[in-house]
């Protein structure tokens, strides 16, 4: 697919998802701490435009020291663990998040990352991209990079190979349908690897990310908890684990509008990696 054909195919989609209106996902908010405690959600009276985002060398510099995951069989490298952080060159750190997208919780994800003009990762399942395409084209048009995360978000070591090609494949299909180009970035649901994952992951071009610090936003320990487990775990080469589905993610949206501003006071440079051109 050409990328003039993408980039109508992402403006498509974005327009469809704006018709939906104040009752789609533009117009869901979150909940007052108050209400947060008790999981409740308020609707808010409208969404408003929001200027085109810019570009920022001091939040999005680029990672350093990692080219694109390699491509072709003469390339092939089949990695035995996952990268679980990323240059530490320049107190860089990178904002993850699992499981979506889904139409309650990742609208407030970016519409935080867009306050402060900062780019994050989204590991995508397959099942919640087909039923929420709108948002994956959003993901691509404010610059976060996706990756795959399976198609139903199975314990990998409980499937056989063709089973985790299937789940992969598919993922990867979705995912150029709606972002516009296949996956270079692949995590195992539940953070469970095993052989097969990693060499399935290598023959598709993918690398495979874990992670560093684990938000345990999973667990729903509470907004405080999520907060200070990311503040204390901030350092450089530091990959953050979060959710944006799979559950009640409120204290998810948050948890991000409280510490994202404290990490980039600190001097945190919020980073994707680079797209393969």
């Amino acid at each position: 697919m050409q990328k003039d054909q993408l980039f109508t195919r992402r403006r498509l989609l974005l327009a469809g998802g704006a018709a939906l209106g104040a009752a789609g996902t533009a117009g869901i908010v979150l909940a007052s701490s108050s209400e947060e405690a008790a999981g409740g959600v308020a609707p808010a009276a409208g969404a408003q435009a929001r200027p085109a985002l810019k570009s920022s060398s001091f939040r999005l510099q680029p990672l350093t020291g990692y080219g694109p995951p390699p491509s072709g069989q003469a390339k092939l490298k089949v990695r035995k663990e996952p990268i679980t952080e990323i240059s530490r060159r320049g107190r860089h750190m990178m904002l993850t998040f699992d499981d979506g997208p889904n139409p309650n919780y990742t609208p407030h994800i970016l519409d935080t990352l867009a306050k402060y003009d900062v780019r994050a990762m989204f590991f995508l399942c397959g099942e919640c991209i087909v039923v929420n395409r709108e948002l994956v084209a959003r993901m691509a048009e404010e610059g976060h990079v996706v990756g795959n995360h399976t198609w139903t978000h199975p314990l990998l070591t409980t499937l056989n190979r063709r089973e985790i090609r299937d789940e992969m494949t598919s993922t990867s299909e979705a995912i150029e349908d709606t972002y516009g180009e296949r996956p270079q970035w692949f995590r195992a649901p539940y953070g469970a690897w095993n052989r097969a994952a990693f060499q399935l992951g290598a023959e598709m071009g993918m690398e495979p990310m874990a992670w560093t610090v684990d938000s345990t936003d999973w667990t729903v320990p509470g907004t405080r908890t999520i907060v200070d487990t990311i503040e204390n775990g901030a350092a450089p080469g530091v990959v953050v684990l979060s959710h944006d589905a799979g559950g009640d993610r409120s204290q998810s949206v948050q948890a991000l509008r409280e510490y994202l501003p404290y990490l980039l006071d600190n001097g945190y440079h919020l980073t994707v990696p680079r797209r393969r051109t």
